[in-house]
């Protein structure tokens, strides 16, 4: 079994990112290879967070790894939140970074009253192996419901339903979101990218 290093400590992204990726590959956290640092995303693209990620893992630990930034694009919002999907609450002053019941609560707030809820979620991986750098996307395109609904998942998944699914990720199991996520299709983008090397 392969072993990967994904540059994050959150165990929401490192257990779906283990339940894509299946038994081809043993995925390690930032805490597995003994990184503690909260590693600053100060780009203003998920590309250039993503890399920045995993350029200090690779720049610190001498390590090949990859990283993931992921924004959600609400049209009505102009793409907001996008890359501050993680701390919109706090920026709207809802609570701290990273609190999805303060950013859920922001992003309804500042949909209210509104008829288009048109959004996507968008997920870059960055890839750094062998002193080269890859990147690969996924998207799914969606909207976002007037109230919560589900209990499965994290972040935004009570309140936005992929298209053509009548569901919110809440509402689905780890295996249905993970075939039609965003997250999972850029992941299923780097699996075989990996396969093929």
């Amino acid at each position: 079994m392969r072993q990967l290093i994904m540059a994050t400590n959150n165990e929401h992204k490192l257990r779906e990112i283990r339940q894509i990726l299946g038994g081809e590959f043993q995925v390690l956290g930032l805490a597995d290879i003994g990184c503690t640092v909260d590693i600053p995303e100060t780009s203003d693209t998920l590309e250039g967070n993503a890399l920045q990620k995993a350029r200090y893992v690779h720049e610190h630990f001498g390590l090949d790894c990859f990283a993931d930034d992921t924004g959600l694009e609400v049209e009505a919002l102009g793409g907001q939140p996008g890359v501050v999907t993680a701390r919109y609450g706090s920026i709207c002053g809802y609570g701290a970074a990273h609190d999805s019941a303060a950013n859920i609560r922001c992003l309804l707030d500042k949909l209210q009253g509104q008829q288009n809820r048109k959004a996507r979620f968008r997920t870059v991986i960055a890839l750094i192996q062998n002193g080269e750098e890859h990147l690969f996307d996924g998207i799914v395109e969606g909207q976002i419901v007037t109230q919560l609904r589900g209990t499965d998942g994290f972040g935004y998944d009570p309140v936005f339903e992929p298209e053509e699914t009548g569901l919110t990720f809440a509402e689905m199991g780890p295996e249905e979101k993970n075939r039609i996520s965003h997250r999972g299709r850029a992941t299923q983008k780097l699996a075989q990218f990996l396969l093929q090397c």
